[in-house]
């Protein structure tokens, strides 16, 4: 009933009108307080809402919301492949979600959420997920020859991430090993890949991203990483159904190009992009630092590191990747 309440007055206050707590708990049978508590809570997620007595609560600035119609609609006019979509206001995480559904679920389904109350990033760190304010989605894929088939996986979706952003705006987008999107030189945009199942054999995979589309303030304070978001690169109002639309497409399109030929069919492509190529680079394994420098990537998605004039490969894990100068 609280998620419910609290989905239905999101709603209410997103086309910038003001909502009495009042008129408003009473149509959802709920009290006056229990409205007040929950626009504090909404106000945790992200929301910027402020109150004028006698008339209500209202939003600084409206939100165009993420909407179902509207993405099925923006998708079919891209591709003729029709892929299970859910849009949720509120949830744990958008990973977490499809995971839970495995093995009960079908090719490209995809979960997209306003608000994840637990977004995660990779090495578990905790991504920052304000309300109505980026994108927040996650994509199921199953691997028909076993875990060995996600060899490069994130660099793919790295791929796509640039391929969507680039249909919207010019900026040059850089990737960063093994799973970060920037442009202007600052992260816009995670990717996490997660896999459940066995070495050989169907195993799955769930596919997360996260893309800065117009960072609050409130969040900002909280990320410990230069940074940057879309809006700061393009001065119209994005519309994120139409963000989103494309953003499912060309990741369902290179998940096919991998499924068909590999990554060594994106190697030159990633590295036309590759934010490190022939830099200096560090190389973090918990309390351990190797320095080197950064040769791309080979077949398998593995890093190459130069190391006193011998070319290494390093795989993914626990590893941070970061510049040497």
């Amino acid at each position: 009933m609280s998620k419910a309440v609290k989905e239905q007055l999101i709603k209410a206050l997103a086309c910038g009108d003001f909502v009495s707590g009042q008129q408003f708990g009473e149509q959802v049978g709920v009290s006056r307080a229990a409205i007040s508590n929950h626009i504090k809570t909404l106000t945790e997620m992200g929301l910027d809402i402020f109150r004028v007595t006698g008339k209500g609560y209202k939003l600084a600035q409206p939100i165009n919301l993420l909407e179902l119609g509207q993405i099925e609609k923006n998708l079919a006019q891209l591709t003729s492949i029709e892929l299970p979509i859910e849009v949720h206001s509120i949830i744990d995480s958008t990973n977490s979600y499809l995971l839970r559904k495995i093995p009960n679920i079908k090719q490209g389904q995809t979960c997209i959420a306003e608000y994840q109350q637990a977004g995660r990033g990779r090495r578990g760190r905790k991504w920052q997920s304000p309300f109505g304010s980026h994108l927040y989605l996650s994509l199921y894929w199953p691997l028909e020859q076993g875990m060995s088939e996600a060899m490069g996986l994130s660099l793919v979706i790295g791929l796509a991430i640039s391929d969507a952003i680039q249909k919207f705006f010019p900026n040059k987008v850089e990737l960063k090993w093994p799973n970060d999107v920037y442009v202007s030189g600052k992260k816009i945009a995670g990717i996490l890949v997660e896999l459940e199942g066995q070495a050989q054999g169907l195993s799955h995979c769930v596919i997360g991203v996260g893309i800065n589309v117009q960072m609050p303030k409130s969040a900002s304070a909280e990320i410990d990483q230069p940074w940057t978001d879309l809006a700061s690169h393009h001065g119209d109002k994005i519309d994120r159904n139409k963000l989103v639309s494309e953003v499912i497409h060309c990741i369902y399109q290179r998940l096919k190009q991998h499924q068909i030929s590999g990554f060594s069919s994106m190697i030159d492509e990633w590295q036309q992009q590759d934010l490190f190529l022939n830099k200096p680079v560090k190389i973090v394994t918990g309390s351990r630092e190797t320095f080197g420098i950064y040769r791309g990537v080979n077949e398998q998605g593995a890093l190459l590191l130069e190391v006193n004039g011998k070319i290494s490969p390093v795989y993914g894990g626990e590893i941070s990747l970061r510049s040497a100068i």
